[in-house]
């Protein structure tokens, strides 16, 4: 009797459970894009005392910028964090692309770009980076957007706070 109850509610358990997984992962993320990263998360990342996010312009909800306390450092400008669709996210991934592979044609050794990819970040994620900018653009479900740390600073160190930032972005997801 007891292997034959197991039988079901075993089975049943985890349908229950993959469900709530799925309906989890699946959560939407907040409409304002300063609620995706606290003032402290974006401290942390950069190393450098970051005031609240806002809104440029303040109905925009989709941008959120966060600048150094007390104004601009010598490294750290601004940050920012905005969404995009899906679909943005695909065609901007293939004019990237594009782009690099015209640049690199040009052969021109100052106005060179480079595209990675940025495993373990969401579905899909690459860097983008030209001209000391370095930027991180996420898609996870039907969602996407693009994390930029705008600072005179080592790409592979803006990498490294990007992917740190972009994780803290999909736990709320």
């Amino acid at each position: 009797m007891f292997a034959k109850n197991s039988l079901i509610v075993f089975p049943t358990a985890i349908l229950v459970f993959t469900m709530a997984a799925v309906s989890l992962a699946s959560a939407a993320p907040p409409e304002d894009s300063c609620q995706l990263l606290t003032q402290a998360q974006v401290t942390a990342a950069l190393g450098v005392s970051m005031g609240a996010g806002s809104h440029l312009p303040p109905q925009f909800l989709k941008t959120c910028t966060w600048a150094p306390a007390g104004g601009a450092s010598q490294t750290v400008k601004y940050i920012t964090v905005s969404y995009q669709s899906a679909e943005s996210f695909g065609a901007t991934k293939k004019l990237a692309e594009q782009t690099e592979a015209a640049m690199k044609a040009q052969d021109d050794k100052d106005a060179q770009m480079a595209n990675a990819s940025a495993s373990g970040i969401g579905d899909d994620a690459f860097y983008t980076t030209m001209a000391g900018y370095t930027g991180l653009l996420v898609k996870k479900g039907n969602t996407a957007f693009k994390v930029a740390i705008y600072a005179t600073l080592p790409a592979e160190k803006l990498k490294a706070m990007e992917k740190t930032l972009a994780l803290d972005v999909l736990s709320k997801f």
